[in-house]
């Protein structure tokens, strides 16, 4: 049972399967897409009850523009519902929705829902749920570097004043005042970061699971909890 007084207050998740959950019903790939969505829905929810402060999920990285035009039209297709559908429950339950990426090169449509999302749940002061689209962890620090490259142009910072904390400002995750996650978990079997919060990752606890994603349910969640509550983060200390 999880200790509700040891709650990792930031939690993120390579959310990774809904292909071969899908192949594995012979169904089309979508199919596994809306599943996931479906167990999605369900995770926002109870990382609210249990306490989780921010949660952030990996949901279209910078590399996924490779994949057929028809699962990324699907997927985009699955986010206008996500919205459409979910949006009052998660004003309703105070979820303050952030998304970190460059999304404005989504489609319109998509673009769209998600700005609406973010505007009405703006004020919102409970669970903040990040949502990775068109984000990929060097794509990040290199725009964090320009950023600070063009402020020493300017001649508004030198050298030496470029610290960790400079250059974690300008990271998406900064800007949206969201925590190193203390637990990240992927799906799956698989066990690499695959170019997420490659920075913020530095002393996260990793948790990998079997479970295909749209199977990944509250007590799965609960289980990883568990594992990362029973280690022991000397960040480096003894």
């Amino acid at each position: 049972m999880i200790d509700k007084d040891r709650m990792p207050a930031s939690v993120a998740i390579i959310m990774d399967g809904n292909g071969r959950w899908a192949a594995k019903r012979k169904l089309p790939r979508v199919m596994g897409h809306n599943a996931g969505m479906n167990a999605l829905v369900e995770i926002v929810r109870h990382s609210s009850n249990i306490g989780i402060r921010h949660l952030t999920v990996y949901a279209f990285s910078t590399e996924n523009w490779k994949r057929s035009s028809e699962e990324i039209n699907g997927i985009f297709s699955l986010l206008v519902k996500f919205v459409d559908s979910k949006l009052e429950e998660l004003d309703r339950e105070h979820v303050r929705v952030r998304i970190l990426g460059d999304y404005r090169k989504l489609p319109e449509k998509s673009v769209g829902r998600l700005e609406r999302m973010m505007e009405r749940t703006e004020n919102n002061t409970g669970l903040q749920f990040n949502i990775c689209l068109n984000y990929g962890a060097r794509d990040e620090i290199r725009r964090a570097a320009a950023e600070i490259a063009d402020l020493a142009s300017r001649g508004e910072i030198r050298g030496e004043d470029v610290t960790e904390e400079l250059l974690a400002a300008h990271l998406y995750t900064g800007k949206e005042a969201v925590p190193d996650p203390a637990l990240l978990i992927r799906t799956s079997g698989e066990m690499r970061l695959s170019n997420f919060l490659l920075w913020q990752a530095a002393y996260s606890e990793m948790v990998f699971t079997d479970v295909l994603w749209p199977d990944f349910t509250p007590r799965e969640l609960e289980r990883c909890i568990e594992e990362y509550q029973h280690r022991d983060r000397r960040f480096g200390g003894r």
